[in-house]
């Protein structure tokens, strides 16, 4: 831990305020809607967040801290099992209560009390650990808003914009194949500044021979899967990916319209037609994998993608990798409920790299291993071959 109490509380003052930036161009009533289960109230992400700071420092080391409300440890714990019971997730989108007022009046009373903490105690190594983790927690929920709040808006039917302030288009160059030979690399977090646990321990892999391109695929490529039958042709798919896509009788990435024959995209900036030339977005698992066995490649493995990620830009999509999410060499969880932040999940999920256009700035790095489910399209996904 190098940062100082200074740095640490500008940068938590920095980092709250964005959270709330994020906020500011929706209308109350969005606040509180959840269409699917996976996608969390935007009220929710800025009480949870606050219920972080609130529940692993304020309380165990806050000397005479008394709690903003003692119900909010339930309606905002979301899978922590060592801290009690909680609403249930699919839940989140039934509290009309808490209001958004009371949850703007309970950040604030964290945020005054966590600051006067930071500036009138002795602060330990193990409170600064938690600040940090805290700090990086709540930029992965300024992502996960920014994705809420698009699959939100998204899938009102009127289409409302969320803002044309922001882009999250990612125009492309010109495609190469970048070759590595066969050896032995080194893969991992080391050296100084914050990493998950799920980043240690830096290990050595042995990789063949590979090839990855240069250049993420791009709508236009992706549209011609589809016209080639893509969704329809059972041999590009895992089993699990094809019945996904005969029980949502998929036919395109999430957010794309057929209207009037012509392919339109809904984006933050409304509903527009499909640009060619951007890159892909909002495809899962599934759709990732079935498009490279089309073109007759693959996807990166992640320690392909790692030992490449110098070689190319990256930070526009998280990347499908080809790798389930597992524990790195010498993984240890530690005690409590911190321990429960990353290795309950090493199950069922796949690793995607890289950042997203949704990504806090100053949160991303060639090491972070992001994982989800493979069927869930709502994140900022898109696809990187391999060969």
């Amino acid at each position: 831990m190098t940062a100082s109490i200074a740095d640490l509380a500008n940068s938590y003052k920095n980092i709250r305020l964005h959270s709330v930036s994020i906020c500011e161009p929706l209308e109350i009533e969005d606040y509180v809607v959840q269409p699917i289960g996976d996608v969390s109230p935007p009220k929710w992400h800025l009480g949870h967040t606050t219920w972080f700071f609130e529940t692993f420092i304020l309380i165990p080391h806050s000397p005479g801290y008394v709690v903003f409300d003692k119900q909010y440890n339930f309606v905002f714990n979301s899978y922590y099992e060592t801290v009690g019971n909680r609403v249930i997730r699919t839940d989140r989108g039934n509290l009309s209560r808490p209001s958004v007022a009371d949850v703007y009046r309970y950040r604030e009373y964290v945020d005054n009390y966590l600051l006067d903490f930071l500036a009138s105690h002795a602060v330990s190594t193990e409170v600064k650990t938690l600040l940090e983790l805290g700090l990086n927690h709540e930029q992965q929920h300024q992502e996960l808003l920014l994705t809420d709040i698009k699959y939100i808006l998204g899938h009102n039917p009127l289409f409302p914009a969320y803002s044309n302030q922001v882009a999250e288009e990612a125009a492309l160059g010109n495609a190469d194949w970048l070759s590595f030979s066969e050896g032995v690399y080194e893969i991992g977090f080391e050296g100084e500044g914050f990493c998950f646990d799920n980043e240690l321990n830096r290990h050595k892999v042995y990789l063949n021979d590979f090839e990855i391109s240069n250049s993420l695929v791009s709508n236009a490529a992706y549209l011609e899967f589809m016209q080639d039958g893509g969704y329809e042709d059972f041999r590009h798919w895992h089993a699990e990916g094809w019945d996904w896509v005969n029980q949502n009788k998929a036919k395109a990435p999430l957010y794309w319209h057929l209207i009037e024959n012509e392919w339109m995209q809904y984006s933050w900036n409304g509903l527009q037609k499909l640009r060619p030339e951007q890159a892909l977005c909002h495809i899962n698992y599934y759709e990732a994998s079935a498009f490279a066995s089309w073109k007759g490649m693959r996807l990166p493995t992640e320690a392909e993608w790692e030992v490449a990620s110098g070689s190319f830009q990256w930070g526009s999509r998280w990347e499908w990798t080809g790798s389930a999410y597992l524990p790195y060499p010498g993984f240890k969880k530690v005690a409590g409920a911190v321990g429960e932040y990353n290795g309950k999940f090493m199950v069922s999920q796949h690793v995607l790299r890289g950042a997203s256009v949704a990504t806090p700035e100053g949160h991303s790095r060639n090491t972070y291993r992001n994982f989800f489910h493979p069927k869930l399209q709502w994140q900022f996904t898109g696809i990187r071959l391999a060969k």
